[in-house]
């Protein structure tokens, strides 16, 4: 997410499940790489969730062998692209954008691969957001929508009513002023930083009427409305000393840990934050996100991809992975683990009926109505890795918000330009 959106642990670890084969047979090891949903605190890598997924399904077939690599969120794409460039990318790949593989012939279809139940299953937003030119080729792996968390705590001791989150801009500036008076340490925690940069900047964007792309999916990003939206957050949250220092520099899993600790007083999370939250001391309400002036009507929400390169075929045994890793058992599992949202009908009706998640309900309702990211437009990857770079400088000081904007819309528009042509 990136949970393009989700947590971060460093490094990357080898997880191999060999299969039982007896001598001569046939057997056929797939590679996947896959993203971490663990946080650093938590010992909870999805390092054990494939070990676990893996152990089962090399049980059921033992043919099939599957080594796995986990990469933390701020390395995985990178990692990828790395091996695709040097000619040997993986069978498959759990990252956070796929349509410039698609885009130069290098997957398998979804339907190539899925067995019609299981292709049918996703929930039908996410399964649109994985197509380009109507031909799905990202499998949406997680999902999740953003709410605002505040501290319960921290309002009261500003004099805050903690039952009576901000709705608007206006509101957001207000409280977190009463917070930075009460000596909140990070009043309104914002992450521009490489981890969250893409997600954080659309939530804004979204909240002040704008957003990367129009309508009917033409590049936006130096709209007025987005121009106006990093204005306000240039000068009245961080010139007014309101958030982290150097948003720019500071990634998601920073003011998660920050707001943890209870020194972080409001910021855009995702469920995971709830799992982490529990770990600690810490009263906290969700709020829908402040808009420009009431509540924003529009919701971000963010998937992440599986995806399978054809370079080595292996389609059959492809197929029979996937469809292993999307059945209700197993889905549920991931989600279930890390408190994110489920992708398939089935698993999301079942965490709508378990009362154990009626914290993410909320979430969960969000879903259908959420705006995801360009992710079906070719020149989306390199899009998103320019925001990565240049997003945090147009709120720092003496930065320009339109300057900043435009660059990355000449950008896309360069990009999608050479891609298409």
């Amino acid at each position: 997410m990136g949970l393009a959106a989700t947590g971060v642990a460093a490094g990357a670890v080898g997880v191999t499940a060999a299969g039982c084969s007896g001598p001569g047979s046939d057997s056929v090891t797939l590679k996947l790489v896959a993203a971490d949903y663990g946080d650093p605190s938590g010992d909870n890598s999805s390092q054990e969730y494939w070990e676990d997924l893996v152990r089962a399904f090399t049980k059921k077939y033992p043919d099939i062998s599957v080594d796995i690599t986990v990469h933390s969120w701020n390395d995985v794409d990178r990692k990828v692209a790395e091996m695709v460039k040097d000619g040997d990318p993986p069978d498959l790949a759990q990252i956070g954008a796929y349509a410039n593989y698609a885009n130069e012939g290098e997957l398998y279809s979804a339907s190539d691969l899925l067995s019609i139940p299981v292709q049918a299953d996703f929930v039908p937003g996410l399964a649109d957001a994985g197509a380009v030119t109507r031909v799905q080729y990202g499998m949406p792996f997680v999902s999740s929508t953003r709410l605002l968390f505040f501290n319960k705590t921290l309002f009261t001791e500003a004099g805050l009513d903690p039952e009576a989150p901000p709705e608007s801009w206006k509101e957001l500036k207000k409280a977190a002023s009463a917070l930075k008076s009460a000596g909140v340490k990070i009043p309104y925690g914002l992450p521009l930083g490489p981890e969250e940069a893409p997600a954080e900047t659309l939530m804004w964007m979204l909240t002040g009427g704008g957003g990367y792309t129009d309508k009917v999916g033409h590049y936006t990003i130096d709209s007025a409305a987005n121009v106006r939206t990093f204005t306000f957050l240039r000068d009245e949250l961080v010139g007014a000393g309101l958030t982290n220092p150097d948003p720019g520099a500071t990634d998601r899993q920073d003011l998660f840990d920050a707001f943890s600790r209870g020194e972080v007083g409001m910021l855009n999370g995702h469920p995971t934050l709830i799992q982490q939250i529990a770990r600690g001391d810490v009263d906290y309400g969700t709020a829908v996100v402040p808009g420009v002036d009431g509540p924003s009507e529009a919701t971000l929400g963010v998937a992440d991809w599986m995806m399978a390169f054809s370079h080595n075929g292996r389609k059959k045994e492809l197929g029979t992975f996937l469809d292993f890793v999307y059945a209700e058992k197993q889905h549920y599992a991931l989600v279930d683990r890390y408190d994110l949202l489920p992708v398939t009908t089935a698993a999301r009706e079942r965490m709508r009926r378990d009362p154990e998640h009626k914290q993410l309900w909320r979430f969960l309702d969000q879903l259908s109505e959420a705006e995801y990211y360009p992710d079906g437009k070719v020149s989306w990857a390199h899009v998103s890795a320019a925001v990565k770079e240049r997003i945090g400088s147009a709120v720092e000081k003496g930065g320009n918000p339109k300057n900043v904007l435009s660059s990355l819309q000449r950008l896309a528009e360069t990009e999608e330009s050479s891609a298409r042509s």
